[in-house]
């Protein structure tokens, strides 16, 4: 990959003054890229569900979210003046780059939250210079959220940031549809501190950098006037925060998991509205913790252009991993994790000493986004086994973003680049099948689901009369696969392991090692290893080398596989997987391979008090 020596790279991130630093390294660069008006900018090629000037407006909005706590906390930016012209211009109906009507369910409500945010949080920067003309302009323009319709999820905020805008700046606002909006998203609350994004939606994500967000933000500027409903974000956030930070390891990554990957570093933005909003669920020196190590390690990646520019992907530049409603400057919307630049340098945040991950379980089972979690805390490693949904959704790459078997902060997960055989599709922790065609296909939602202290169950159909049922004995760095296939059909499957990259910055000229027999496959190198073994049915074991920037982390990999062909009725399959981060003892482990018995009745999964057991009677077609 291309190094660059970008100055936020080597940005020690342990104060403020290097906070301050770093959101003017990230939003400084962006300033030969405004348009004449200052009103859009404008700073890629790439395309989005939307038009390019929809877009440029975006990435106009998006910048706010860093700029705002900067300038509340008492600083300056030199860009500012020019994103105060583009308020005035974008919101002018007679100037040329005004940013136009909005109608229903359109992009615009979402970039109209971070003007919400602006006069809330800094209304003599952004109102009270403005003239009268300017400053009705703007209302109207914002106001506009009260008259449409918005999705049922994450978007009910949208209204409600406006409305918070309006009521701190002494505008009038929509007092109703504040508390409708409110309303509305409390039946999205699951318990135990979890958001759905909608009813019978997923817990990813929007649920940290987009509900919880906004509830913290909400709490810190209402706590006053709607103290019942403050403290009920703030109870639920400490709840939530309990089992989030599972979801980050020791070296400041995080589990890749779900849609919106190209957000990137507003996976810590949850902590930072945490410690706005006065949370306590962990010590600050803990939140600080998880906050610049997770900046820290995102700003050593390979994310930037050559110019300091963020790009669409996730560890790397990747569009095909990208959302429809990615265009060049949504990658801006990470910016919402430097919210803690808004309180001034005598917080007791900036004061506290930075503080490493508290003692957490190795494994924990979380039932509403229906996962278990192994850590491997020596070697950095997060793995998620999913059951997946009994719902889905139209977005991009829904099935790998979803219902993979697991997700790995070390080895990433990988979305499909065509529909041609197993290297374009990239089924890694999949069970792909096919008819035969080369036409493969995963898990895109499920029949049945269930989550246990140690065994996920999965039931999905990929045709009517093909059931498969799967049980995933969760562990590292060995998990094991039951697969019950009950088909009226031909079928060619193949169970993909984990993805090992190819390459790694830190090695050059590495030569992968590998062994492949009948029954076991293996790859490894220096940074990792990944395999398969078959322990039960018909499978032939072999390595897949998928197409090139289908995995989050990195540009090229290879995948462990068992495959087989069967014939129509029903099949019992068993696979070890093994994943395991560096180089250290990987033979040893790769033979401590877990125990796996199979009768006529019963398959059962290890020894001892964590032994588990599999009845084979199941409801057939």
């Amino acid at each position: 990959m291309l190094k660059l020596n970008l100055p936020i790279q080597t940005n020690p991130l342990q104060s403020r003054e290097d906070f301050i630093k770093a959101i003017n390294q990230l939003i400084n660069p962006l300033k030969p890229y405004y348009s004449k008006g200052k009103a859009l900018l404008e700073i890629g090629s790439t395309g989005a569900g939307y038009s390019d000037s929809i877009a440029g407006m975006e990435g106009f909005s998006r910048v706010l979210w860093g700029l705002i706590p900067l300038l509340a906390g008492g600083e300056e930016s030199e860009i500012w003046e020019e994103c105060l012209e583009g308020i005035k211009n974008g919101t002018n109906p007679t100037h040329e780059e005004y940013w136009g009507e909005v109608s229903d369910f359109h992009q615009k409500a979402v970039e109209m939250a971070a003007f919400g945010y602006a006069l809330a949080l800094i209304p003599e920067k952004i109102w009270e210079p403005l003239s009268n003309q300017d400053k009705e302009n703007l209302y109207n323009w914002l106001n506009q959220i009260n008259q449409i319709k918005v999705y049922d999820c994450n978007w009910l905020f949208f209204p409600v940031l406006v409305n918070l805008g309006f009521k701190k700046a002494g505008l009038p606002y929509d007092e109703g549809k504040v508390r409708e909006n409110l309303d509305r998203i409390d039946q999205f609350y699951l318990g135990e501190g979890w958001y759905a994004d909608g009813i019978d939606a997923h817990c990813d994500y929007y649920g940290p950098f987009a509900i919880h967000f906004y509830s913290l933000l909400y709490a810190a500027l209402m706590g006053k006037e709607d103290p019942i409903r403050a403290q009920r974000y703030i109870s639920r956030a400490e709840a939530f925060a309990k089992d989030f930070i599972y979801w980050f390891a020791g070296d400041g990554s995080a589990l890749p998991y779900g849609r919106s990957l190209t957000y990137r570093f507003a996976q810590s933005a949850f902590w930072s509205a945490l410690v706005y909003a006065g949370a306590g669920p962990f010590p600050l020196g803990v939140m600080k913790g998880l906050i610049f190590r997770n900046l820290r390690w995102w700003f050593s990646q390979p994310i930037f252009d050559s110019n300091g520019l963020l790009t669409i992907g996730y560890r790397y530049p990747n569009l095909i991993m990208a959302e429809n409603y990615n265009a060049p400057g949504s990658p801006y919307w990470a910016l919402k994790t430097f919210l803690p630049l808004a309180l001034p340098d005598s917080h007791p945040f900036w004061q506290a000493e930075e503080m490493p991950l508290p003692d957490l379980k190795t494994k924990v089972a979380q039932p509403a986004p229906r996962f278990i979690l192994c850590r491997q805390e020596d070697k950095n490693h997060i793995a998620a086994f999913n059951a997946g949904y009994l719902h889905t959704n139209d977005h991009s790459h829904t099935a790998a973003k979803y219902e993979k078997f697991v997700y790995s902060n070390v080895f990433g997960f990988s979305v499909p680049k065509a529909e041609w055989g197993l290297g374009q599709g990239a089924f890694d922790s999949m069970l792909a099948v096919a008819e035969g065609d080369h036409i493969f296909r995963g898990k895109r939602k499920c029949e049945e689901i269930n989550v246990s202290e140690n065994v996920i169950y999965t039931k999905w159909k990929p045709w009517n009369d093909v059931v498969i049922r799967t049980w995933i004995v969760a562990g590292a760095p060995w998990h094991t696969r039951i697969h019950c296939i009950e088909t009226k059909r031909s079928l060619d499957v193949a169970d993909g392991g984990f993805a090992l990259g190819l390459e790694h910055n830190q090695y050059k000229d590495q030569k992968i090692e590998h062994a492949v027999n009948q029954q076991e496959s293996l790859a490894m190198f220096p940074w990792g290893a990944s395999g398969i073994k078959s322990m039960y049915g018909s499978g032939q074991a072999d390595l897949v080398y998928p197409n090139a920037n289908t995995n989050l982390m990195y540009t090229r990999t290879v995948i462990p596989a068992i495959k087989a062909s069967l014939k129509p009725g029903t099949h019992w399959l068993v696979n070890a997987v093994f994943g395991e981060p560096g180089s250290g003892n990987v033979n040893k482990l790769w033979d401590a391979v877990p125990d796996v018995v199979v009768t006529g009745e019963e398959i059962s999964i290890g020894k001892g008090p964590g032994k588990v057991i599999i009845s084979k009677d199941v409801v057939t077609l």
